[in-house]
């Protein structure tokens, strides 16, 4: 399942990240979103997301959201 898929309000672990971009890659691990960290969507935009990662809000496009396996 994926953060599009995600219920709002419920705390998921991510399990795999499916992106080939390295700095992406970096990026999401600076924001503290890596394997078996907690994630809880917030509420689903008509664009993508906004999630709760560690004490942080991050608004994800939609395929960032769909390339987070949760």
């Amino acid at each position: 399942m994926t953060l599009i898929d995600a219920r709002e309000g419920t705390e998921y672990r991510v399990r795999q990240i499916d992106t080939e971009d390295e700095e992406l890659n970096a990026f999401l691990f600076s924001l503290g979103c890596y394997e078996g960290e907690p994630i809880t969507v917030v509420s689903h935009l008509k664009g993508g997301c906004v999630v709760a990662i560690k004490d942080g809000r991050y608004n994800m496009d939609r395929q960032l959201a769909a390339a987070i396996q949760i």
